[in-house]
This record gives C-alpha cells, structure tokens and sequence, in this order.
C-alpha cells in the first residue's frame, strides 16, 4: 500500500486535472481509494429535484473527490508546493518541507 503524505487540514496544490493550479485546504482523506477531498478544488453540481428541505429544487455544488497523486503539499513556511520528507527526533516522525527543512506539522 502507498504511503499517504497528505493529511487533513493541510494546504495543497493541484498539479493535475481542470484546476491545476489552484490551492485549497484538505477537508477529508480516504486512505482505503488513496483520494482526498479539497475545499475549492474539483467542485462538481449536482441537481437536485425539489422536496421538503429544497422546495423549489436547483443545482448544489461541492468538492468531488481527487487523487491523492494529483496534489502537492504546500509548505506553510516557505509558501512554495513542495514534497514531503520526513525526520525522525526523540522517536517522533516528524514531517518536513523538503526545500527549506521545516516542519510542516506545527505550521497550521
């Protein structure tokens, strides 16, 4: 199995697809497809008939899910899409930018 380096609530840049470019926040991870949710990223529309909640109908829109391959970390120190490495201090896995050396996890 792949190992995921985007978590949650990290900052990502799509690489790939319609909006490649574009920047959002992670919203959810599902490990098991190996795809992320990203606010602002891939929004798909869904029509939707009228019923009790939505009497008069219409179109929603929300973040469909993307490959995890399709996005980059954004390193909150330095501000450029970078890969992930990783350090190991006092037993911790730590993450780090690789580009400047720091630590992504406390950044957020």
């Amino acid at each position: 199995m792949n190992k995921i380096k985007i978590k949650s609530k990290d900052l990502v840049m799509a690489i790939a697809g319609k909006d490649s470019g574009k920047t959002g926040v992670v919203e959810r991870v599902f490990r098991d497809q190996l795809k992320a949710t990203v606010s602002g990223i891939n929004i798909c529309k869904k029509h939707l008939k009228p019923n009790k909640k939505s009497p008069q109908g219409g179109i929603s829109e929300f973040p469909a899910k993307m490959d995890i391959s399709n996005l980059i970390l954004v390193c909150p120190n330095c501000q450029k899409p970078t890969k992930v490495g990783y350090k190991i201090d006092n037993k911790n896995k730590i993450r780090i930018c690789r580009k400047c050396k720091e630590s992504v996890e406390g950044a957020k």
